[in-house]
């Protein structure tokens, strides 16, 4: 695995010097982009896209061509892992994913299983290859996951939910079962993750998107132990380079000291904390990536900018900072907006470090 040739944001993640602050986006390969869209035309379905490894690799190097991003993420969902468990995803048109079989009863519980990535899910290491070999080691590819409890919601749920009723009440009325389905999840996260290493994946991300959703007590029970389960099964080096890890928790800043704990490289912020104080909670521990809110860029290109600069500004000069939004990108983003943040990102972090 060598190095590529733009390791910025390697290096960010390992709090190393960089003359520049890194940048790539959440949900960077998607709707907003017109040739995103007209790929997954061709490719007929959501699924068959994802499914697709020359399709995949098309759609997750579309944004590397248009925009100076510092990373590709391997184009897939988190929803892959329990589809090969068994639970059947499918996409209902103006629904969101959905599955056939959700988890409700204690046999279906006890019978879950963790899935070879090696079997089914082939066709994600098939992409991860294809991509790094696209590459050509110009910029590092990211892997990524759901966490163990973000895939339980939607495990138990059937799909996306408003309130998470039926997730909650298994985690109250019967923890037992809630913690089967996240140690079995885990498993299989960790085997999957380090199944995208072992393909190429250069860094990983866990995305647990719904920790938010949880009071105190309840993440420190249903997911923060599980993302530190993950994290602690990953392969740390591959070919002599390490391999850092990010963990996102939508909605975790109030616990982001106990997350900058679990062991990872670097954490992602949502954007309803300051970087400047998250950066003052965690000190050097961890490296931070985002926080830069999508609805900015609905606003001019000029206001796009002076955002931008405003999250530059309140990390600092330090190292370990990795610019993003603070969750994925939205389908209704005007694509030249994007350019104006990278850029702007690129160029002040600069200017920032110049006068550090």
């Amino acid at each position: 695995m060598s190095r590529p040739k733009n390791d910025t944001f390697l290096r960010a993640l390992l709090r190393q010097p960089t003359e520049y602050t890194p940048v790539w986006l959440m949900r960077q390969a998607g709707r907003y982009l017109p040739e995103y869209c007209e790929t997954r035309k061709r490719a007929g379905s959501f699924l068959q896209l994802c499914k697709s490894p020359a399709m995949a690799c098309e759609v997750t190097l579309q944004p590397l061509a248009r925009y100076d991003l510092d990373a590709a993420i391997l184009f897939s969902d988190i929803l892959t892992v329990p589809d090969a468990m068994g639970l059947g995803l499918y996409f209902a048109e103006g629904e969101g994913p959905r599955f056939e079989r959700p988890l409700r009863e204690e046999w279906e519980i006890r019978n879950l299983f963790a899935p070879d990535p090696h079997v089914e899910l082939q066709y994600v290491m098939d992409a991860v290859a294809e991509i790094r070999r696209a590459l050509d080691g110009s910029v590092p590819l990211i892997g990524f996951s759901g966490s163990p409890w973000t895939l339980a919601c939607y495990m138990v749920e059937g799909g996306s939910s408003d309130d998470y009723r039926k997730v909650k009440s298994m985690a109250y009325s019967r923890p037992d079962l809630m913690h089967h389905i996240l140690s079995v999840t885990a498993d299989a996260v960790v085997k999957y993750l380090n199944a995208q290493i072992e393909a190429g994946a250069q860094a990983v991300m866990v995305f647990d998107s719904w920790g938010g959703v949880l009071s105190e007590a309840a993440y420190k029970e249903f997911s923060l132990p599980y993302l530190e389960r993950v994290v602690s099964g990953l392969i740390r080096e591959r070919d002599g380079e390490r391999v850092p890890s990010i963990v996102f928790t939508k909605g975790g800043g109030l616990w982001l000291e106990s997350i900058a704990g679990i062991g990872s490289d670097a954490v992602g912020l949502d954007w309803t904390i300051d970087i400047g104080r998250a950066r003052r909670l965690v000190g050097d521990k961890v490296a931070l990536q985002g926080n830069l809110d999508p609805n900015v860029l609905f606003a001019p290109p000029e206001v796009v900018a002076a955002e931008t600069r405003k999250v530059i500004d309140a990390f600092g000069a330090h190292p370990g900072h990795v610019f993003n939004l603070g969750h994925g990108i939205s389908q209704f983003t005007p694509p030249e907006n994007v350019a104006v943040m990278v850029d702007t990102a690129h160029e002040h972090s600069r200017i920032v470090r110049a006068q550090g």
